[in-house]
């Protein structure tokens, strides 16, 4: 996999310093925001999961879920220490992103304006917030596709050995990477660097990633695959079908429209221009992955870790077009014109402006509120309404808790209908002395009561007659609304259940929900 074309350029220590601010301005833009909405539901989640470590989640594997571990056991865990590794993981993809395009072989322009263009996307700004595995997902891509050019580009075969390892843990992070590792194959084979397949280090980093891989796999087989399940679920139950036509509209909006033209220039430039023909596999990797999200009706954002790529040629293209004598003005009035799209967009990815002042900015820009899943909306999308709701919550099942009478509280437990119920209480409820709260969700399905007698159950988030059936007295104990927060969030009650017909661990296996 030689470039016999065109070597990377050098990079020029203003160029670094202005990739370095770019990056910068993305941290700082969720550093300044991020404790203004509160917590988002699945990082109370990931929170508890990170109390249980283990090899794997019934909806995500554990590298996530270790890094967030060490990092509260270092900075604590309120929300801006939370989401600070995630934002600085957004960044590191910014900076790399203008890497990528040197060596694509772009100049200070051309990497500038692919920078640009990842700072303004709505949806990769949305994705970076809240702490989650997405905004490392877009890391190891974005490093896997450097490590691609630097082979191109250098003849470097031994980096093969490198991608084996930067895969391995990309898979431990999100198994979503295996679309990458199709899209790189399908591009191998369709490119003369089908030759890669010759070469022993291909094949060792190939057996590097499997073996890193490899105790996930072994504890989805221990546990019957519940990951299967889980995925299987939420397409039938949760997630809404979506049509080609609907993806792309996705890609165009959430990478923000006014980049369209230059993402969509830079794939052309991959697939059909001679001045990037030796980076096709690029270009290949990206159509590949989109037709297989396109065939699955997978989630729209899961485009959005290729991205990057399309950028780094797109600001390679614009350049080799506008950087003469006569045009160089044109790239510093595009990246003008971008910074300000950006700036009207970003109060719909972050919590830039209080919430009343939000909805009506979200009415004025003819935005509505949204959500990729099966749900009624509310007055805010759900990005923003999963922050709403959690500490009224907690609060109202702390005090029914301590209305109890003493024999009662040594002898009850909680029981929330969903994760984000059951994390937002633990995390909320700490400090009085709240017992253990139980979920038969995902991955708290597994931390379930065991042989608990207990004849007291403080229970949210279901159905007063399923709760009957149940148990001998079902008693209202408290009504927690939330007008911002999703519908089916907005208006809970919490309810006193004693003298059980039978015991939760007979019916723990009816509780179990994986989606």
């Amino acid at each position: 996999m030689e470039n016999t074309q065109h070597p990377s350029v050098k990079t020029s220590p203003v160029t670094v310093k202005l990739l370095g601010f770019i990056a910068l301005v993305h941290v700082l833009l969720h550093v300044l925001t991020n404790g203004n909405y509160g917590m988002f539901r699945d990082e109370f989640y990931y929170l508890a999961c990170a109390d249980h470590l283990a090899w794997g989640y019934v909806d995500h594997p554990p590298l996530s879920i270790a890094l967030l571990a060490g990092w509260k056991a270092l900075f604590g865990d309120s929300v801006q220490a939370v989401r600070l590794l995630a934002a600085l993981a957004g960044g590191s993809v910014i900076f790399m992103t203008g890497i990528l395009a040197r060596e694509l072989g772009g100049g200070r322009y051309a990497q500038v304006l692919a920078a640009v263009c990842l700072l303004i996307s709505p949806l990769y700004l949305d994705l970076t917030g809240p702490y989650s595995m997405n905004a490392f997902d877009s890391l190891f891509w974005i490093v896997a596709f450097y490590l691609i050019a630097r082979i191109i580009n250098h003849n470097e075969e031994r980096l093969w050995i490198i991608l084996g390892v930067i895969i391995g843990l990309g898979l431990l992070n999100k198994i979503s990477v295996l679309f990458l590792v199709f899209g790189l194959a399908v591009g191998l084979i369709l490119t003369k660097h089908r030759s890669a397949f010759r070469t022993k280090y291909l094949w060792f980093g190939a057996a590097i990633a499997a073996a890193i891989f490899t105790p996930h796999i072994i504890w989805q087989i221990d546990k019957g695959w519940p990951t299967l399940e889980f995925m299987n679920n939420a397409r039938l139950y949760k997630m809404l079908d979506i049509s080609p036509s609907q993806f792309i509209s996705a890609q165009i909006v959430g990478n923000h429209p006014f980049s369209f033209p230059i993402w969509l220039i830079g794939l052309l430039f991959l697939l059909f221009h001679r001045k990037l023909k030796v980076y096709r596999i690029f270009g290949i990797i990206f159509i590949a992955v989109f037709a297989l999200l396109v065939i699955q009706q997978g989630k729209s954002y899961y485009l959005e870790p290729a991205f990057p790529v399309v950028f780094a040629a797109g600001g390679f293209a614009i350049e080799s077009w506008l950087d003469r004598k006569y045009w160089r003005w044109a790239i510093p009035v595009m990246v003008a014109v971008l910074l300000f799209g950006g700036a009207v967009t970003a109060p719909m990815s972050i919590p830039l402006l209080p919430v009343e002042e939000f909805i009506a900015y979200q009415e004025k820009t003819g935005q509505s509120p949204s959500s990729s899943e099966r749900h009624q909306m509310g007055l805010l999308p759900q990005h923003f309404a999963d922050r709403f709701g959690w500490q009224e919550l907690a609060a109202a099942v702390t005090s029914t808790y301590q209305n109890l009478e003493s024999e009662q509280k040594s002898d009850c437990i909680i029981v929330a209908s969903n994760y984000g119920e059951a994390g937002a209480i633990t995390y909320y409820g700490r400090g009085h002395d709240l017992p253990q709260v139980y979920s038969g969700h995902n991955n708290y399905y597994y931390w379930g009561p065991g042989d608990t007698t207990a004849q007291t159950v403080i229970s949210v988030g279901f159905n007063p007659e399923d709760l009957a059936s149940i148990f001998t007295i079902v008693s209202p104990s408290a009504q927690v609304k939330s007008q911002y927060a999703m519908p089916y969030e907005a208006d809970l009650i919490v309810y006193l259940c004693t003298d059980p017909q039978v015991s939760l661990s007979e019916i723990w296996e009816d509780i179990k929900h994986f989606e």
